[in-house]
C-alpha cells in the first residue's frame, strides 16, 4: 500500500498557505493604508469629543444647571469616540438623544470594518479555490506520473472523487481537524446566544462545561470506537449494517431534516449582528455572504471546509477575547464584573433540583444536556465525517481530546461574556428601552459602543460571529452532500457513478442545501424565541429519535429492524408534538421562564416609557399542581429533549420486541456493537473482519 500523503496531511509546508499568505498580505496593506487615514479622523473626533464633553460636565456642576452630568451614550469606554462627541454637543444644547437617533448613532461600521470583513470572506473564497482547482490539478498531475498498479491503484482509489471531497482522502491532520470540529460546533448561535443566556437567566448555564467533558468522554468510548473501525462516509451506513436499508433510510431523513431546520437558524443569528452594527437588512447580507460559503463549500470539499474553519476559528477566538478585555477594562476591572453580577442574582450555585420543569436546574445539565452533547459528539454526521479524515484511531483519540478542551475553553470566553455584558448595562437594559431589539442584539451593541474608537474591531467582532455560522453552514452543506450521495443517490442509482457523475452530483446537492438554507431564514425569523433555546429545540424532534436509533444499534443487540423502526417513529412523533406545544406555550406567554433583575435607573438617553410593561408571570415548580398532565410534559426543560426522545426510542423499541420478536444472542457482529457490549455477548460472527467488509463494499460502491 502506498504511504503518499498529500503535504497537508504530512504537515508539511502547503502551497495554500503560500496562496493565502499573499492575499493576506495585499488584503492587510490596503487596511493599514486605511487605518492611517481614518485613525487621524477618529483621533480628531475624539479630541473634539473630550472637549465637548469636559463642557457639559463643567456646565452641570451648577446646582441650578439643567444639564445631566452624566454621558449622554451607553460607551463606558474613556477614550472618547465619534458617537460620543455627538451625543455631548447635543447635551450642550439640553437634549438628550433618542433611542431612535441613539441606534443609528450606534450603527457605526466604517471602512476598515468593511474591509476586515470582506477579508476573512476573501481568504475563504481563496482556500476554496486552491482546494477545487490548483491543488486538485497537481494531484492529476502527480497519479498521471505514475505506473498504473499496485501503489498507484490504492492511490487512486484513495484519491476518489467522493473520498476527497467528502473526507478528504482520510488524510488530514489532528490540529486542523479539531479546530474544525470547535468551529462547526459553535455556531453563531453558540456564540451570541451562551452570552445572552448569562445575561438574561443567570450562570446557571455556565455548570454545562462540567458536562462537556463528561460527553466527551461517552462519545469517544460508547460511539466513536464502532464508526472509526468501521471507516464510513456516512454515519447512516452503520444502520445498514446493524438493521437494514429502511433503518439506514429513516436514519438519512431524519438527520436530512434537522440540518434543513437547523442550518437556516445558523445564518440568521450573525445577520442580527451584521443588522445591530450596520442598520443593513438581514435578507441584504444573508445571500451575499452565503454564497461565498457556498462557493468555496463547493469547490473545494472537505478539505477547504477544515482549512477555511481553522482561519475562522482563530477570527472568532480572537474577537471574542479582543472584546472581553476591553470590556473588561471599561467597566473598571474584574472585581466590578463579578459585583454587579453578585448583588443582582446572576452569580448563583446551580440548583441541585428534581424537578424537570426547571429550566437550567442540575438535574437538566447532567441529564439532558449530556445527552444532548453525547449525540452531537458521536453521533452527529457533521462531527464523525471529521473524524473519518483522520489517518488512524490514534489521530482520532488525540483530536477528540483536543476538541473538548478547546470547545471547554470557548464556551468559558462566552460565559464570562455575558457577565460583562450585565456588567456594562446594570444601570440601563437595553433590551427594557428596545436599544436592541432582539436578545440576541446585546452582544453585537457592547461591541459597537465599546469598540468604536478602535477601527476594524466591530468588523473584526462580526467576522468572528460570521466566520462561526459559516463554518457551522459549510460543514452542514458538505455532511448533507454525503448523506444524499451515500444513502439516496447510490442506493438508487441504476449502475456506479463515474468519477466525473460523482464530482456534479455532490456538488449540486451542496448548492441546493445552501439555497434552501438561505431562503428558509424567512421562516426563522419569524419565530419567537431565544435562538439557543430555539436551537436544540427543534434540533430535537429529530436528534431524539436518532440518537435512540444509535443506542438501539450499539447498545441494545436484541432489538431488531422492525423495533427499532416502530421505537423512533414514535420518539418523533411524540417529539414533534411535545416542541410544537412548547412553542406555541412560549409564543403565547404561558411559558415564561423567570428572568434576573434587570434596571433602567441609569439610562441617560430618551426612549418610550409607555411600552413597559409589568413582567410576565412565572411558572414556578410550586404551581405544577394546577397544570394538566400533557401540560407538565410540553413544561419541561427544553434540556431534556433530546435525552427524552432517545430514551423514549429505546424503551418503545424494547416493548415492540414483544410483537415483532428479538434478536438471538450472537445474531449481531461484534465490530456493530460498542466495545462496552461486546464483552457480553457471545457472536457467531467473531471471525469476520468488518475492516474488509467496509472495504470491500467501498471498492464496490468505486
Amino acid at each position: 500500500m502506498s504511504t503518499t500523503a498529500e503535504p497537508v496531511a504530512l504537515g508539511v509546508s502547503s502551497p495554500v498557505a503560500d496562496v493565502v499568505a499573499k492575499t493576506t498580505t495585499t488584503v492587510a496593506n490596503a487596511i493599514a493604508k486605511t487605518v492611517a487615514v481614518i485613525s487621524s479622523t477618529v483621533s480628531t473626533s475624539s479630541t473634539t469629543g473630550t472637549t465637548s464633553t469636559a463642557t457639559a460636565t463643567a456646565t452641570s456642576t451648577s446646582p441650578t444647571s439643567a444639564t445631566p452630568t452624566t454621558s449622554t451614550t451607553f460607551a463606558y469606554t474613556p477614550t472618547p469616540t465619534p458617537i460620543q462627541s455627538a451625543s455631548a454637543s447635543l447635551e450642550d444644547g439640553g437634549e438628550k438623544l433618542s433611542v431612535k437617533d441613539l441606534g443609528q448613532a450606534l450603527q457605526h461600521f466604517g471602512i476598515v470594518d468593511y474591509l476586515v470583513f470582506i477579508a476573512m470572506l476573501a481568504v475563504c473564497a481563496v482556500i476554496g479555490f486552491y482546494f477545487g482547482f490548483i491543488e486538485k490539478k497537481q494531484k492529476k498531475q502527480k497519479l498521471a506520473g505514475k505506473d498504473g498498479g499496485g501503489g498507484a491503484g490504492i492511490e487512486e482509489r484513495r484519491g476518489s472523487e467522493a473520498l476527497d471531497y467528502l473526507v478528504g482522502g482520510r488524510q488530514m491532520k489532528v490540529f486542523p481537524v479539531a479546530l474544525s470540529l470547535v468551529a462547526s460546533f459553535v455556531s453563531g448561535i453558540s456564540l451570541l446566544g451562551t452570552s445572552t443566556e448569562i445575561y438574561v437567566y443567570g450562570t446557571q448555564y455556565a455548570f454545562i462545561l462540567v458536562t462537556l467533558a463528561i460527553s466527551g468522554a461517552i462519545s469517544w468510548y460508547i460511539f466513536l470506537p464502532v464508526f472509526c473501525n468501521l471507516q464510513l462516509t456516512s454515519t447512516y451506513e452503520y444502520f445498514e449494517m446493524r438493521f437494514n436499508k429502511s433503518v439506514r433510510l429513516l436514519g438519512s431523513a431524519f438527520f436530512t431534516g434537522v440540518n434543513l431546520i437547523w442550518l437556516p437558524i445558523v445564518i440568521y443569528v450573525p445577520a442580527l449582528a451584521f443588522n445591530q452594527v450596520t442598520g443593513i437588512n438581514i435578507h441584504v447580507i444573508t445571500p451575499i455572504v452565503c454564497l461565498v460559503c457556498i462557493f468555496y463549500t463547493t469547490a473545494g470539499g472537505l478539505k477547504a471546509v477544515v482549512w477555511t474553519d481553522v482561519i475562522q476559528t482563530v477570527i472568532m477566538i480572537g474577537a471574542v477575547i479582543f472584546v472581553i478585555i476591553k470590556g473588561t477594562l471599561d467597566v473598571g476591572g474584574l472585581g466590578v464584573v463579578i459585583k454587579r453580577n453578585f448583588e443582582s442574582g446572576r452569580v448563583e450555585w446551580p440548583e441541585f433540583t428534581f424537578d424537570p420543569k426547571v429550566r437550567m436546574g442540575m438535574l437538566a445539565l447532567m441529564v439532558g444536556s449530556v445527552g444532548h452533547n453525547a449525540y452531537q459528539f458521536g453521533c452527529n454526521q457533521m462531527m464523525t465525517q471529521r473524524y473519518m479524515s483522520l489517518p488512524g484511531v490514534k489521530q482520532m483519540a488525540h483530536t477528540s481530546f483536543i476538541f473538548v478542551v478547546g470547545l471547554i475553553l470557548l464556551y468559558a470566553l462566552c460565559f464570562y461574556n455575558g457577565l460583562l455584558l450585565y456588567a456594562t448595562y446594570y444601570d440601563c437594559d437595553p433590551l427594557t428601552t428596545k436599544l436592541a431589539v432582539a436578545k440576541d442584539q446585546l452582544v453585537p451593541l457592547l461591541v459597537v459602543q465599546s469598540m468604536s474608537s478602535f477601527p476594524g474591531v466591530p468588523g473584526m467582532f462580526v467576522a468572528g460571529v460570521f466566520s462561526a455560522a459559516l463554518s457551522s453552514l459549510s460543514t452542514g452543506m458538505n455532511s448533507l452532500a454525503a448523506v444524499f450521495l451515500e444513502d439516496y443517490i447510490k442506493p438508487l442509482a441504476k449502475k456506479p457513478l463515474t468519477e466525473h457523475e460523482t464530482a456534479v452530483v455532490v456538488r449540486v446537492c451542496t448548492i441546493i442545501t445552501g439555497i434552501v438554507s438561505v431562503a428558509l431564514v424567512f421562516v426563522v425569523e419569524r419565530m419567537s424565541s431565544h435562538v439557543l433555546q430555539l436551537g436544540i429545540t427543534i434540533g430535537s424532534v429529530v436528534q431524539g429519535p436518532l440518537f435512540g436509533l444509535f443506542m438501539m444499534g450499539l447498545l441494545c443487540p436484541s432489538i431488531n429492524s422492525k423495533s427499532a423502526i416502530t421505537g423512533s417513529i414514535f420518539a418523533f412523533i411524540f417529539m414533534g408534538w411535545l416542541t410544537i406545544s412548547a412553542q406555541i406555550a412560549i409564543n403565547s406567554g404561558e411559558i415564561h421562564p423567570e428572568e434576573k433583575p434587570v434596571s433602567i435607573e441609569g439610562c441617560d438617553y430618551e426612549f418610550d416609557r409607555s411600552l413597559l410593561t409589568p413582567a410576565n408571570a412565572t411558572l414556578h415548580s410550586g404551581e405544577s399542581a394546577s397544570l394538566s398532565f400533557a401540560e407538565q410534559l410540553y413544561h419541561i426543560s427544553f434540556m431534556f429533549y433530546t435525552s427524552m426522545g432517545g430514551a423514549l426510542s429505546v424503551i418503545v423499541g424494547h416493548l415492540a420486541g414483544f410483537i415483532f420478536g428479538r434478536n438471538k444472542p450472537g445474531d449481531v457482529e461484534d465490530d456493530l456493537l460498542s466495545p462496552c457490549i461486546r464483552r457480553f455477548q457471545k457472536s457467531k460472527y467473531s471471525s469476520v473482519n468488518l475492516n474488509e467488509y467496509s472495504l470491500r463494499i467501498s471498492d464496490e460502491k468505486q
